[in-house]
Formats: C-alpha cells, structure tokens, sequence
C-alpha cells in the first residue's frame, strides 16, 4: 500500500507540467467561445429569420456531434483541402494547439449561446417595455438591461459549462498535446500501471475545477442584487 501511495505521488508530480498546458487550452476556448455564444445567442433573439435559423442549425450541429468527432474532423479533415493548405490559415490549422482551441471554442459556444438565451428571455419584460417607452435603441437597450442581467442569471449555469470545458481538454490528447491526460497517457505506456496514474491526474483536474467552482461562487456573490452597493446603503439606512 504505501508503495503504491509513494507511485501516485511520483505521478502526481510529473503530470503537474501538463497543468498550464491545460489551463491555456481552457481559458482561450472558453474565452474564444464564449464571445461567439453571446453572437449566437443575440442571433436567436433578434427576431431576424435568417440569423435565427443558422444559429439554430449551428447549435444543433455542435450540441448533436460528439466533441472527440469534432476535434479529428478539424485535425485530421482540413487537411484534405488544397485551397485551405494553401491558405494563410494553414499555418495555424496544421498544429494541434490551435486546432484543439478551434475545436473546444465551437463546440462550447453552440452550448454557451442557449445558456445566454435562456438567461436574456427572463429579463422582464416590463423592463424592455419601459425601455422601449424612453426612446432606447435596441442596441443600447440590449447593451445597458437586457445583456447585464442575463449575464449576471447566467453565471451559475455558465460554471458548469467551464468545469466541462476544463475536462474536455484531456480529448486534445488524442492529438497528441501533452497536456495533463497525455502525460498520463505516456506515463501509462512507460509503467503500465494506468489505475495509479490515471488516479493522479482525476486528483489535479479535481483540483482545478475546485479552484473553478469557488471563482465562479465569488462572482455569483459579488454580482447578486443582495451585495450591490445601493441595496447596502439601503439596509444601513433602514436599520
């Protein structure tokens, strides 16, 4: 027993490397992903047929493919073009950093763009009728009631989907990224000994999403109405 706790330290310490790798693959997806949602998410609600219609099709795609699938289409599939090896953009598709990032981001903006909408359709509408009564744009509405709220409700749904999208990074392994899963992978290959190994990379992206969840739980209680400045003020002056 205490041969296999040292083993699983041992491990523990040499997938530890493969940690920025993964935060880097998260944070730019999730990013990168999370502004095309809130494209997506505007797109269904703005009333336009065309645009409703391409993001429902885009959703539905994303949301109906497995991301492994997704991930070789990209990484294995672009290639297959002559117009796009030719291109500017080859240079970016033909490492498996960027092609991952491409993936993730896809894949989790199709998810992120149905978070935002749910979150914008439970602004009251009172609020948008009395927007809409001072004279505001629809721009400037969605910009100053519509968009702040649904940002502010949207949160705890939102954490889940980057606790998904922290371990949807072990799939760029499968492209040969040495992130924390790869090198559990190569550790496997050298050991063979994949319960102890795996057991200590389950221990880091455990680790990480518990860093995620209390970040996500200091935003939800900095942006809630009951910490706001002006509802304080308001319970100083009442007591």
């Amino acid at each position: 027993m205490l041969n296999e706790v040292t083993f699983m330290y041992e491990m523990f310490i040499r997938l530890l490397p493969g940690i920025p790798l993964t935060l880097q693959l998260a944070a730019t997806s999730i990013a990168c992903g999370g502004c095309l949602g809130l494209i997506l998410a505007l797109m269904r609600t703005c009333g336009w047929g065309v645009l409703d219609a391409f993001s429902k099709t885009y959703i539905a795609l994303f949301r109906g493919t497995p991301l492994l699938v997704q991930i070789y289409l990209i990484y294995y599939g672009l290639s297959q073009f002559p117009e796009l090896r030719s291109s500017v953009l080859w240079p970016f598709l033909r490492q498996p950093w960027w092609c991952a990032v491409l993936a993730l981001s896809l894949n989790t903006a199709a998810y992120v763009a149905e978070i935002i909408r749910g979150s914008i359709i439970t602004v009251p509408k009172g609020q948008i009728e009395a927007a809409m009564a001072c004279g505001m744009s629809t721009a400037l509405m969605y910009r100053r009631i519509i968009i702040p709220q649904g940002l502010v409700r949207m949160l705890p749904a939102y954490g889940n989907e980057v606790i998904l999208m922290v371990k949807a990074t072990a799939l760029a392994s499968t492209i040969t990224l040495m992130e924390v899963t790869g090198l559990a992978a190569q550790a496997i290959s050298e050991t063979y000994r994949p319960v102890e190994v795996f057991a200590a990379a389950g221990v880091i992206y455990l680790g990480l999403n518990f860093l995620m969840v209390c970040f996500i739980r200091l935003l939800e209680r900095k942006t809630s109405p009951e910490s706001s400045t002006v509802t304080k003020k308001l319970r100083r002056s009442y007591f």
